[in-house]
């Protein structure tokens, strides 16, 4: 079995078969060994990943996700198209988050700790540099869930 860049499935290149494997909880498929970047959190090694066919690292300890500026706006997007329940209104995050201080499991540099910009009060990471955001457990969750700034009056 083969998996090829960009998809979420593998496939057989003997009989042409396809294997999905079956999503967790987050809705994220793990598609297959640990890579070299470890987990900025608890250190394991991240597998790679995919949400709605979106590729991205997660750590399957911590279950938090690594991945891409561009992916992580097109997975929002494509998370709330198919939400099925009324925004919530998320609570407000604990300031003391701001204080956290991790690395980017790219590039090893310091990640910018901060709010993020659009709805669900989450405090993110980002590696400026190698234009990534680490999203703890739950927080892609709370960004989805969250009104959008357009419809709020």
């Amino acid at each position: 079995m083969r998996l090829d860049d960009g998809k979420d499935f593998f496939s057989c290149e003997y009989c042409g078969s396809v294997f999905f494997p079956e999503p967790n909880d987050d809705g994220v498929r793990v598609l297959g060994d640990a890579v070299e970047e470890k987990c900025p959190v608890c250190s394991v090694g991240l597998f790679q990943a995919a949400l709605l066919g979106h590729r991205l690292l997660y750590c399957q300890r911590c279950r938090g996700m690594l991945m891409d500026v561009d992916t992580f706006m097109t997975t929002i997007e494509d998370l709330r198209a198919q939400r099925e329940t009324p925004a919530e209104i998320p609570h407000q995050p604990d300031p003391h988050e701001l204080d956290r201080h991790i690395r980017c499991p790219h590039c090893h540099h310091e990640m910018d700790t901060h709010p993020y910009g659009g709805p669900g009060n989450v405090i993110m990471d980002t590696c400026e540099n190698c234009e990534l955001h680490w999203l703890d457990y739950g927080e892609l969750r709370r960004i989805v869930r969250a009104p959008d700034h357009q419809y709020v009056e």
